[in-house]
């Protein structure tokens, strides 16, 4: 429960806990297993909208309709890992300190924040659909993600001792 209590408090203090995770002992396994968390409440998010799309087409079965989601949302590892370099790279170029893992921590925490937010708006997506309702939730998540990245890339990046040649994995 740790996790959802740090996704919790990520509303309230988002810096105190990226900060507290930034201090911990570094693992790649942790930082791969916060991306798969929110990879897996993603697509949990996405049955709603898939659900509706098969009511809709009967010639696309759910199942299929998530087995092709999913495989997606796999394929999407490799782009956040990316963006997480890429993040690391332009706050360098602000006078930023810290190092890739940092920037990695930064993402995938961001991500693992706002996914509860994607659940509310695969609900939305599911049972209204199109329209200014979704659209808003839209905004609302992404808004919320940015924050989180933003204010993890400034505890990893700015507020990080300098990265030696050995840490700038």
């Amino acid at each position: 429960m740790a996790a959802v209590d740090d996704i919790l408090r990520s509303y309230r203090a988002p810096g105190a806990v990226l900060r507290a995770h930034f201090e911990q002992p570094r693992a790649e396994p942790r930082l791969f297993t916060f991306l798969f968390a929110a990879l897996l409440v993603i697509f949990v998010g996405q049955w709603p909208r898939l659900a509706r799309t098969a009511f809709e087409a009967p010639d696309q079965p759910l199942s299929a309709l998530m087995l092709g989601t999913a495989l997606a949302l796999a394929a999407t590892a490799p782009l956040f890992y990316g963006l997480a370099a890429l993040g690391t790279l332009v706050t360098r170029a602000f006078g930023g300190r810290g190092d890739y893992y940092g920037g990695r921590l930064a993402q995938f925490w961001a991500l693992l924040a706002a996914s509860p937010l994607m659940l509310l708006q695969g609900l939305v997506q599911g049972f209204i659909g199109a329209g200014p309702q979704l659209m808003a939730v839209s905004l609302g998540v992404f808004g919320a993600y940015m924050a989180f990245w933003i204010v993890g890339l400034r505890v990893t990046q700015f507020s990080a001792p300098p990265a030696t040649a050995g840490e700038a994995r």
